[in-house]
């Protein structure tokens, strides 16, 4: 009687991260995580916690911004409320969190893409978009992850300012409409783009439900981008015989210059003034679809033309319905060329900003593992971040329009960090958060929380802490 009693007694706790908390309790009542601590099979001893449970807070420390596995300690251990919202009763030591990435196999690697999959299939607005009767825009690229000299699989590679050093490279497929990580995949530090667009692909495929030849037609609705590196013709043949759309920039630079020269009237580009386009007229036979060309020429600091060439299966009025274009832009003679040139452009603002943001917010380029294995299932932890930070702006800007354009790293920097108290029941469930009044965003994300708590019952509400 006495310990029931005891258990049933409501205890407050201070957090430094009380919207955390709630985005926690959202992700614990979805069961978003279930499919992670039931499939994934570690061998490891078991002393306090299992293996899957230290994965688990290996991604609460990614959440709470912390840049390195040793921030698990002061981020996630320290905290006993945000631990209790993401369903864990404790929180490893990092350096046993090291041990079990250390132990993982290639077949634990196996069963958290299966876990992703289905996590992807689940939650993800990607996925259940209607591509039949929109375009789906898809990214591809790659990025240096920089790491010591005796890692596996590190060999010399680009990485940008960096020369002789040694790494890998991190490839990606973004669904860019949603800002939602396809793939995540880890290569050796010298691989190009060229190289691994079929892989990419083939998983992308399986998670966005496009791998059956039934599928045909959502894949002539899906827009594969991609900058030169996947513009040589052989990456462009494999994805124009699989039936998607593309856009991308030829391999070759002396074939662009050879190309330029067939352009009979450059177009100026009133975004910026150093720059020209034009339609390549010179016949197109080495490609199995239909394709369309433009040159774009660039000013030089030595005020010469540098050219390149883009290669798009997309016809430029349906480019009109994908780009922003201003009232003057709209009105221009040749809106739709222009059109087709900015698209291509707005990458920028898809997967290369995405990788920014996952190096800055979820502190992508100081996490890394020695162990190759190791190092895909951070990976894999990492893309299942971007997804739930992504997923959790969603929600909350459903709610709080302006929300909606905050990136990774000011979600993580600002909205997740919201001090405050929350309050636990004796079974250790949240019962109540209160966020401080005095931090800015605090009336934005109370006032969003409020609505996305209503069916749990969970009061939200703002104080002094």
């Amino acid at each position: 009687m006495n310990d029931s009693i005891t258990r049933a007694k409501n205890t407050s706790y201070p957090t430094g991260k009380a919207s955390l908390v709630a985005i926690g309790t959202v992700v614990k009542q979805q069961h978003i995580l279930d499919p992670l601590r039931q499939n994934v099979q570690i061998e490891q001893k078991v002393v306090r916690h299992t293996p899957t449970d230290k994965l688990i807070d290996a991604l609460i420390g990614m959440l709470a911004g912390g840049e390195s596995m040793v921030e698990v300690n002061t981020k996630v251990r320290s905290d006993v409320a945000l631990q209790r919202a993401f369903g864990r009763t404790g929180c490893a030591e990092q350096s046993t969190i090291q041990d079990t990435l250390d132990h993982c196999s290639a077949q634990n690697v196996a069963q958290l893409e299966q876990v992703l999959d289905e996590t992807f299939i689940t939650h993800s607005a990607a996925f259940w978009a209607e591509s039949c009767q929109s375009v789906r825009l898809v990214d591809l690229d790659l990025t240096g992850l920089p790491c010591g000299p005796k890692a596996e699989c590190a060999t010399k590679g680009y990485f940008e300012g960096q020369y002789h050093r040694r790494g890998r490279q991190l490839g990606r497929v973004l669904a860019s409409q949603f800002n939602e990580v396809v793939v995540d995949s880890i290569f050796p530090g010298s691989t190009h783009l060229s190289e691994v667009v079929s892989s990419l692909i083939e998983s992308a495929e399986r998670r966005l439900g496009l791998s059956e030849v039934s599928d045909l037609e959502r894949r002539a609705h899906t827009l594969i981008r991609m900058d030169a590196g996947g513009g040589a013709l052989k990456c462009c043949n494999w994805l124009l015989e699989r039936g998607y759309q593309l856009l991308t920039k030829d391999y070759s630079s002396q074939r662009a210059s050879r190309l330029a020269k067939s352009v009979v009237r450059w177009v100026e580009d009133p975004r910026s003034p150093k720059r020209q386009v034009g339609w390549v007229l010179e016949p197109c036979t080495e490609y199995v679809r239909p394709v369309l060309r433009l040159a774009v020429r660039c000013r030089s600091k030595r005020n010469r033309w540098r050219e390149a060439v883009l290669i798009t299966t997309v016809w430029p009025e349906e480019a009109l319905g994908l780009v922003y274009l201003s009232a003057a832009e709209w009105a221009h003679p040749d809106a739709e060329l222009l059109a087709l040139m900015y698209l291509y452009d707005a990458r920028g603002g898809a997967a290369e900003t995405s990788f920014e943001g996952d190096k800055q917010g979820l502190g992508m380029r100081k996490r890394t593992k020695r162990h190759w294995e190791g190092q895909q299932m951070l990976t894999l932890l990492g893309s299942l971040a971007h997804n739930l930070v992504v997923w959790s702006r969603r929600w909350l800007s459903a709610l709080e329009p302006r929300l909606a354009s905050y990136g990774i790293k000011r979600m993580v920097r600002d909205v997740f960090h919201l001090h405050g108290r929350v309050v636990l029941n004796g079974w250790g469930q949240v019962i109540k958060i209160m966020i401080s009044a005095t931090i800015p965003l605090a009336e934005w994300v109370c006032s969003a929380c409020r609505s996305l708590f209503r069916l749990l019952s969970i009061p939200i509400i703002l104080g002094k802490t």
